[in-house]
């Protein structure tokens, strides 16, 4: 990687990462002033927990992009990319014109459409310096299969689910099952990409020493 693409990365990075964090605090605030806010239900969105981890992410690598990454934080990164990954697509073929408490159109595109795909290419663009293991991929699943579990007891509980397709209301509980396995099969499938991706595209040694 170029002088001048490491310089922009970043400038990028933090700027995203507060764009999105300050984009979903607006939204809030407006679901509040609307009379429409449920603290717990719309910060529990699998949409704006990825996108916060992958704030908080872009942000942190920001602020030590100057330092060695740890292996441990080009995992957490890779995690992130995983669940913007899966925001984008779910949203694209799933949430698609359905009411997921994002009124502001602005705040809506961000975190389902741009934010997803900022986050791939900067996965693409500064790949981890570390070989990733199969291993370490796998503990990518822990938080949208936990996820998963936390939205279906507490759905059970309150009666109220994020998103339609797993409200059993919506077809029953041979629905849910069906959308949860094809959702988990194709989190397996992102995995496996963006393990790929991580280690074909890490920097040889030659272009590591040169940096």
């Amino acid at each position: 990687m170029s002088v001048s693409a490491r310089s922009v990365i970043p400038i990028y990075r933090i700027g995203f990462g507060a764009l999105v964090l300050i984009a979903i605090f607006i939204q809030m605030v407006s679901l509040g002033q609307s009379g429409l806010l449920d603290p717990l239900h719309y910060l529990t969105y699998f949409t704006n927990l990825s996108n916060m981890i992958a704030a908080v992410v872009f942000i942190l690598g920001a602020t030590g992009w100057r330092v060695v990454r740890s292996p441990a934080f080009d995992v957490v990164r890779g995690g992130a990319v995983v669940y913007m990954t899966i925001t984008g697509v779910v949203f694209a073929v799933l949430l698609s014109g359905v009411n997921v408490d994002a009124q502001l159109r602005w705040v809506n595109d961000l975190i389902h459409q741009v934010f997803p795909i900022v986050v791939l290419a900067d996965w693409l663009l500064d790949p981890p310096e570390t070989r990733l293991t199969v291993r370490q991929s796998a503990l990518w699943l822990s938080f949208p299969f936990a996820w998963v579990a936390y939205e279906l007891i507490r759905g059970a509980i309150s009666g109220k689910y994020h998103y339609p397709f797993l409200n059993p209301v919506n077809g029953g509980y041979g629905s849910v099952i069906f959308y949860v396995v094809m959702i988990s099969a194709f989190t397996v499938v992102v995995c496996g990409a963006t393990l790929w991706l991580s280690n074909a595209r890490r920097p040889t040694v030659a272009t590591h020493l040169a940096r």
